[in-house]
């Protein structure tokens, strides 16, 4: 299906673009349990002191929100979607920082600052990061899936970034994940010369790819796809199936045996844990990004823990002090990120786009939803 070409319209300065009257109704993706998505026309959020209305103009498809939806792990009716670019529609009273025109990225957490886990640098734990300060409607879970999203007055002030004329939208979307990635690249200490195997080779695993790259590390990436490893190579990774011995063997022969540095388990497959620690030296860092939901559950031997001296960990969500660095590498266009998206959707086609994501085809990447196409 042709896709719209935003070129010609998306990138004029905002002083000169007018914004026409928000409408009263829009569409939105509405989640309404039992793994059902489907479009629906109901009331463009009305915002508050503070607040901004922000036209949606794309928004990537997470893993993340596909487990609720698959799952069921929060009470409908929602509305999901996180990894959001539009433009601003409308302000509230006291917004003075931004106005209708400017081109952003929102974020849908930002955490107080001032709390215990604040403190120790653990955002994704403050209370207030919890808190989802976007919404499209009912309660707040990003809102991307929908024409327009309201943003609360703490996302105004500290999750919000301007995208600059010649960003594209499908590439602005990248910023969450790429925040995301970079929290657990910066929580590895990777440095030259290190040894770091990335397990997964979707968008995600190819974003932690880029990142761990640029630090220097040589990076060993396993799929089961092979378009995927083909990407994974052209990034300078050394690719292969995890199915086959090749794999393994890349490890033992950059690392004279020891076995990786450092491990990334960037896709939730089963007996992947495992497999990290079986391919990783004595003393080795895995760090742990796809396991997300409380349902799955890991079985490994504690003594390649203990005894082999392992630091098992989690990263989980955006880091705020990140914020600005993330954004600088997708403007900048420094990680090649806008041609890892393959299919590209109106909402009106949202059910195919999340069978896409949960279902891969041999050559499907990150699918992505443009609200406004169609409208």
């Amino acid at each position: 299906m042709p896709v719209a070409d935003f070129s010609s319209a998306t990138f004029i300065p905002s002083h000169r673009r007018q914004i026409s009257k928000n409408p009263a109704t829009m569409l939105a993706a509405v989640y309404r349990g039992e793994g059902h998505v489907a479009a629906e026309e109901i009331p463009t959020p009305a915002i508050g002191r503070g607040e901004m209305l922000v036209r949606v103009e794309t928004c990537g498809i997470c893993h993340t929100d596909l487990k609720k939806v698959q799952h069921n792990l929060l009470p409908p009716p929602r509305i999901y979607g996180h990894e959001i670019a539009g433009v601003v529609a409308a302000v509230g009273e006291g917004v003075t920082s931004y106005s209708a025109g400017d081109r952003v990225v929102v974020f849908h957490h930002v955490p107080c600052g001032d709390c215990f886990y604040c403190q120790r640098r653990l955002y994704a734990q403050c209370p207030v990061y919890k808190r989802v300060g976007v919404t499209a409607g009912f309660e707040p879970a990003g809102g991307g899936f929908a024409q327009y999203v309201r943003a609360m007055d703490w996302i105004v002030r500290r999750g919000v970034e301007r995208i600059p004329d010649g960003v594209s939208f499908d590439q602005a979307c990248w910023v969450e994940p790429v925040n995301t990635c970079l929290k657990g690249v910066r929580m590895l200490n990777l440095g030259s010369g290190d040894v770091v195997a990335i397990l997964g080779q979707g968008p995600i695993g190819l974003i932690f790819t880029m990142l761990a790259s640029r630090t220097g590390a040589a990076v060993a990436a396993s799929d089961t796809i092979p378009y995927r490893l083909a990407l994974s190579s052209r990034l300078g990774a050394a690719a292969a199936d995890p199915r086959t011995p090749a794999f393994e063997e890349v490890l033992k022969t950059r690392t004279n045996g020891r076995g990786a540095d450092a491990v990334i388990v960037a896709t939730n497959a089963k007996g992947l844990v495992d497999q990290a620690l079986k391919i990783s030296r004595p003393g080795a860092k895995i760090l742990l990004f796809a396991q997300t939901s409380a349902a799955e559950r890991i079985e490994i031997s504690g003594a390649d823990i203990c005894v082999g001296e392992r630091n098992l960990f989690g990263s989980y969500s955006a880091d705020v002090d990140l914020q600005a660095e993330s954004a600088r590498l997708v403007f900048s266009g420094e990680l090649e990120l806008e041609r890892l998206i393959s299919h590209r959707v109106p909402l009106a086609r949202i059910e195919e786009g999340i069978k896409t994501a949960l279902h891969p085809s041999e050559q499907s990447l990150k699918v992505v939803v443009r609200p406004q196409e169609g409208a």
